[in-house]
């Protein structure tokens, strides 16, 4: 897809740097909206949970579960599931969606589960948002002995320049770097293994304009902030890029994911 129109922008560059506070203050966003959160967000690609869930895993946990699009995923492979999370907004779609699942309103750095009773750790979409000592210490206290700790984040493919430039528009701050040499769980887990997936989503205009409502800045802003938003993705969408309403649209997908195991 392509359109005229000013340059596009430098590409990010690394992740989103948060300090405590930082973490506080952006994920408050996320403690209503979690309807629109599930309608809108999609999935995670199949190679990507392959990667991530040992073929012997049998019970999981769920830091950051969110809305449970993970846990979803989770369930349907046969695991026993508990699922964290700090908003009771995102988990009321999960709790109703997935009855059979432990369903935690806490924090993934002090979830209040039992210590060693899970075969797997996963944090999809959320570990940005979680300090990552404190995280990975209680991930390390949840796991038996040689259990796996797996991260995954869905972000829109920014090497594409017109998906570069919707970013941009969305104010969509998740574009986290994808090199292998950054670590990004600490001890007492061992290697990190690496893996990416690029895929496409359906949507349309309406769709984005969707997906743009459940970021966090749009959530963050008042209604003179939301309403130039959506000024700017209308003009990009119809002006720029020539589509028209209710066309379908293929939005590019990477989807990056961490693999690491529990030392001894």
């Amino acid at each position: 897809m392509t359109g005229r129109g000013r340059p596009v922008p430098a590409r990010p560059s690394g992740d989103p740097r948060l300090d405590p506070a930082a973490r506080r203050s952006l994920g408050a966003a996320f403690q209503a909206g979690g309807e629109h959160y599930h309608a809108v967000r999609p999935t995670y690609p199949e190679q990507i949970v392959d990667f991530m869930v040992p073929a012997d895993a049998r019970t999981a946990v769920d830091l950051g579960a969110g809305t449970g699009l993970f846990t979803a995923l989770l369930v349907a492979r046969g695991l026993q599931v508990a699922a964290v999370d700090p908003s009771a907004s995102m988990l009321a779609p999960l709790r109703r969606a997935l009855p059979a699942v432990t369903a935690v309103q806490a924090t993934a750095e002090r979830t209040g589960l039992p210590t060693g009773g899970f075969d797997l750790a996963v944090s999809a979409q959320a570990w940005h948002w979680i300090d990552p000592e404190a995280g990975s210490a209680e991930a390390a206290r949840l796991l038996r002995p040689g259990g796996t700790l797996a991260l995954v984040w869905n972000q829109l493919d920014t090497t594409v320049p017109w998906v570069h430039r919707l970013t941009r528009i969305m104010h969509a701050g998740d574009v986290h770097a994808t090199d292998p040499d950054r670590r990004r769980t600490r001890a007492p887990f061992g290697a990190e293994e690496h893996r990416q997936v690029r895929w496409m989503d359906g949507t349309t205009p309406a769709g984005l304009h969707a997906l743009m409502a459940s970021r966090s800045y749009w959530l963050r802003s008042p209604a003179a902030i939301r309403a130039r938003m959506t000024t700017n993705l209308d003009w990009y969408l119809f002006d720029h890029l020539g589509l028209r309403p209710g066309e379908a649209v293929e939005l590019p997908y990477l989807t990056f994911a961490v693999r690491t195991s529990l030392l001894d």
